[in-house]
C-alpha cells in the first residue's frame, strides 16, 4: 500500500497523481479515512499538549471516565466512585472483565501504575501538572483504588474525565518504557498498527473489546492533510470520510456536495486576545477595556469565520459545567474605546506588538482583522503569526513574568475536563499559572478570583461551587485581561457513507459507535 502523504507545498501534478493512488487503499475491508487539520505529537497522552493527537489516541486507549459526545460525563473503565466529605480521597470501582490489547488484565495494580508514572516529576511528562495534586495511589482489592490527593479538588473526577488520563497496559509501560509513545497498548475499540511520524497512524479492529459488537468497522487510517483545500477535496472526491477541522471558507462549498454531511456544532473553544497586564500599557485596565470597545466582534464572526462562531458572551463558554452566562458580549464602541484611551494618559493611542499562537489562515485573517481595528482607535498593532516552536519558546518557556515578551496575543482553550476549573485556574489562576508553568498569557492576577477558585475545589456543593466560580468570572470580566471575540462553533465533514463519529465540544472525538454504510 502507497504511502498517502499530503502536504500544503505540492504541487496540483503531485496531488492528482496521489489523489489517483488513494481509492484502493482508503476503502481497502471497511476501512474509515480520516482527514485532520495537523501532523500528531505524540501517542503518549500523558505527554501530549494538543487536543488532536490526544483525541487520535482514543482510537486504542480508554480512561476510567470519559464525556459523551455532548459533553455529559460517564464511566468508562470504572463502574463508580465514592469521593470524601472534604474532596481529598476517591474510591473508585473498577471494570472487570477488561483485557488490554497485549492480554495484560485491566484491574487497580494497572490503574497505580499509571498515575505513579505521570505524578512522578523525573519522568517530565506534560501533563504533570493536570495530576499533581495527587498525592498517592492504591490498590484496595483487585478492582478498588484509592487516590488521595495533596488539597481538597472537587474536579478530580471531571479532570480523570480529560482525554489524557487513559490506562495503558503495564507491561507494555514495562516493556517499552519512554518509547511506549511508539507502542501504545490500551482497552479501546482498536489497536495500534503503524505511525510513521508526520505521517499516518492506522489502527485496527480489536477482536477481544469489551463492549460486545463493536467496533463496527475493521480499520481506521488518521491522515494528516495540512493543506486546507486538499483536505476539502478529499471529502468531495470520497477519498476520506470525515475532516476536521473544516476550513469556514469552505463549509458552504461542502454543504453543496452530494457526498457529504457538513456539521456545524456548538463548541467549548473560546478564542481571545490575551494583553500582558505586567507590562504597560496593559498594566492599566481602562486601556484593557479600551481594547474590548474598540473589536467588532460581529464583523469578525463573519469576515474570519465565516458565520460559524458567536461573539463571546463570558469568560467560559456555555456547556462549561459552572460557566455563567451573558456577562456580555462586550459592545463594539470605538468612539469609547478613544475616550478611555484618553483618560488612561494615551490620547494618540500607542504602538504595540500582536502575536497569534497559530499560522494558518484563520488566525492570519483574525489577527490582520484586529489590527485594523485596533488602528481605528489609534492603535498601531504589528502583527505576527508564530509557528509551534515559535510559540513555545517565545511565550510557553517564558522563565521570568517581569521579563516575558509576549504583549497581546491571539490563541483559543478548550475546557477538556468539561468544568470551570479547567477552564479559568490555567490560563487566569494567579501567579501559580503564569507560563512556562501554565497559560496564563495575560499575567493576570486577582486575589479574590484566586481564592474563589480555591474555596470551589475545597467543596463538594454545587450551589456553593456556582455562587464561587460566578463570583471569579464577573470579576475576570470586569478587569478584562483579555479581548473577549468569539466561541467557535465546531465545524466538520463526515460521508454520507459513514455514521458514529462526531467532533465533540472541545474539539476531541466521538467514534464508538462509527460505522460504514
Amino acid at each position: 500500500m502507497p504511502t498517502f502523504q499530503l502536504r500544503a507545498m505540492f504541487a496540483a501534478s503531485a496531488f492528482a497523481t496521489l489523489t489517483a493512488l488513494a481509492p484502493v487503499a482508503a476503502h481497502a475491508q471497511s476501512t474509515a479515512v480520516m482527514a485532520v487539520a495537523s501532523t500528531f505529537t505524540t501517542m503518549d497522552p500523558y505527554d501530549a499538549n494538543d487536543t488532536l493527537s490526544q483525541a487520535v489516541a482514543k482510537s486504542f486507549y480508554q480512561g476510567l471516565f470519559g464525556f459523551d459526545k455532548d459533553m455529559k460525563i460517564q464511566n468508562v473503565l470504572a463502574t463508580s466512585y465514592e469521593a470524601s466529605p472534604d474532596a481529598k480521597v476517591y474510591t473508585i470501582k473498577l471494570r472487570q472483565g477488561v483485557k488490554f490489547h497485549d492480554g495484560t488484565d485491566f484491574n487497580a495494580d494497572a490503574v497505580k501504575a499509571v498515575f505513579d508514572r505521570v505524578t512522578n516529576p523525573d519522568n517530565k511528562l506534560k501533563r504533570y501538572n493536570l495530576f499533581n495534586k495527587i498525592e498517592k495511589t492504591e490498590v484496595i482489592d483487585p478492582y478498588t483504588v484509592k487516590i488521595t490527593l495533596k488539597i481538597p479538588f472537587s474536579a478530580f473526577i471531571n479532570v480523570l474525565a480529560h482525554p489524557s488520563a487513559v490506562m495503558i497496559s503495564p507491561t507494555a509501560l514495562q516493556k517499552y518504557g519512554k518509547e511506549i509513545a511508539f507502542h501504545p497498548v490500551g482497552t479501546g475499540p482498536f489497536e495500534f498498527v503503524e505511525w510513521k511520524q508526520t505521517d499516518d497512524l492506522k489502527v485496527k479492529k480489536f477482536a477481544g473489546y469489551w463492549k460486545k459488537g463493536l467496533p463496527k468497522i475493521d480499520m481506521i487510517d488518521w491522515k494528516p492533510v495540512v493543506d486546507n483545500n486538499t483536505r476539502a477535496a478529499l471529502m468531495k472526491t470520497g477519498e476520506a470520510d470525515f475532516a476536521f477541522s473544516v476550513p469556514f471558507e469552505q463549509a458552504d462549498s461542502l454543504k453543496s456536495s452530494p457526498k457529504v454531511d457538513l456539521i456545524a456544532a456548538p463548541s467549548i473553544i473560546q478564542r481571545y486576545v490575551s494583553m500582558n497586564t505586567l507590562q504597560k500599557p496593559f498594566d492599566n485596565p481602562k486601556v484593557r477595556e479600551a481594547m474590548n470597545y474598540a473589536i467588532n466582534k460581529e464583523a469578525l464572526v463573519k469576515v474570519a469565520f465565516a458565520g460559524y462562531a458567536v461573539p463571546a458572551e463570558g469568560v467560559v463558554p456555555p456547556g462549561v459545567d459552572y460557566a455563567t452566562p451573558k456577562l456580555g458580549p462586550w459592545k463594539y464602541d470605538p468612539a469609547k474605546a478613544r475616550e478611555l484611551l484618553k483618560e488612561a494618559g494615551y490620547p494618540n493611542g500607542f504602538e504595540t506588538v500582536l502575536w497569534s499562537g497559530y499560522n494558518h489562515t484563520t488566525a492570519q485573517k483574525i489577527i490582520q482583522f484586529v489590527q485594523q481595528q485596533l488602528s481605528q482607535v489609534g492603535v498601531k498593532a504589528s502583527v505576527e503569526a508564530l509557528e509551534a516552536g515559535q510559540r513555545v519558546q517565545r511565550i510557553e518557556s517564558a522563565p521570568d513574568p517581569k521579563t516575558a515578551p509576549v504583549r497581546m496575543l491571539y490563541i483559543g482553550w478548550s475546557s477538556s475536563t468539561g468544568e470551570a476549573d479547567w477552564a479559568i485556574s490555567p490560563l487566569l489562576g494567579g501567579s501559580s499559572s503564569f507560563p512556562p508553568k501554565l497559560f496564563n498569557t495575560a499575567y493576570y492576577k486577582n486575589d479574590q478570583v484566586d481564592e474563589d477558585l480555591q474555596k470551589a475545589l475545597a467543596t463538594t456543593d454545587r450551589s456553593e461551587k456556582a455562587k464561587l466560580y460566578t463570583d471569579a468570572q464577573k470579576r475576570i470580566w470586569a478587569d478584562a485581561p483579555w479581548i473577549f471575540l468569539v466561541t467557535e462553533k465546531v465545524v466538520y465533514a463526515r460521508s454520507k457513507r459513514l455514521s458514529g463519529a462526531y467532533v465533540m465540544p472541545d474539539g476531541s472525538f466521538s467514534f464508538d459507535e462509527i460505522a460504514i454504510k
